[in-house]
């Protein structure tokens, strides 16, 4: 059998550039969507064949009368014309009917019941779609109901997020290279204004090499901070640019 060539799914987007984190993905509802409108049942076994038309039977004529008058008298026939019910009567009587008008009744009759009961058909079906209009509109409403929930988590979200986007990111990495850097130059004053001072007094070695290791950690911390901001700024910085 024939299958169908497969389509590759869509490759995944890449991270956006907004400073917004929760517009990067959609998180996943556990909470099951609004269901689908209940389905009319199929109606194609239930609708009607079409009506079969019966073979015609030949036309009498103008010059056909009913049996029962074939052997009447012209006046008779006369006094029958003028009066139109009583003719009527005889034209459409099952004793004196024509089988062709008999034919023409019967095949009026059979379409005007089949029209009758489609009309009770689509009643029946109109009364089914006015249930599944109103039970969608229902589902309608909740499913709207549950968007906007949706739109208030989600901005409680970005909210609690904010913190974390990049834009706060860099800011607070920004700040702490400041921040480092002047640490430094705090450490290297109060050594310069330790060693000039009037009070005579010279730092041991011990006194140094605290002084030593401790600016050492500091220039490390603030060229680590430096450098990872070199690196941001050029671009470096995987998933945030």
């Amino acid at each position: 059998m024939y299958s169908p060539r497969q389509t590759p799914p869509v490759p995944p987007p890449k991270p956006s550039s907004s400073n917004d984190p929760s517009r990067i993905s959609t998180p996943a509802s556990n909470s099951p969507g609004p269901r689908p409108p209940p389905q009319l049942p199929s109606e194609t076994n239930s609708l009607p064949s079409r009506i079969e038309a019966p073979q015609p039977i030949p036309d009498p004529g103008p010059q056909w009368l009913p049996r029962y008058l074939q052997d009447k008298a012209k006046p008779d026939l006369a006094t029958l014309l003028q009066d139109p019910d009583l003719l009527s009567a005889l034209v459409h009587s099952p004793q004196t009917i024509h089988p062709s008008l008999a034919a023409s009744h019967h095949a009026l009759q059979t379409a005007l019941a089949e029209n009758i009961r489609l009309a009770s058909h689509l009643l029946e079906l109109e009364g089914r779609v006015v249930s599944a209009r109103a039970a969608t509109s229902a589902q309608l409403l909740s499913a709207r109901a549950l968007e906007r929930q949706w739109r208030a988590k989600q901005g409680e979200m970005d909210a609690a997020l904010a913190p974390f986007a990049p834009a706060s990111l860099y800011q607070r990495l920004a700040a702490g290279v400041g921040e480092q850097e002047g640490v430094c130059r705090a450490l290297e004053e109060s050594f310069l204004a330790g060693e000039g001072g009037g009070d005579g007094k010279v730092a041991g070695e011990r006194e140094v090499a605290e002084w030593v290791r401790g600016y050492r950690e500091a220039k490390k911390l603030a060229y680590l901070r430096r450098e990872r901001k070199e690196r941001w700024d050029e671009g470096r910085v995987g998933g945030w640019r």
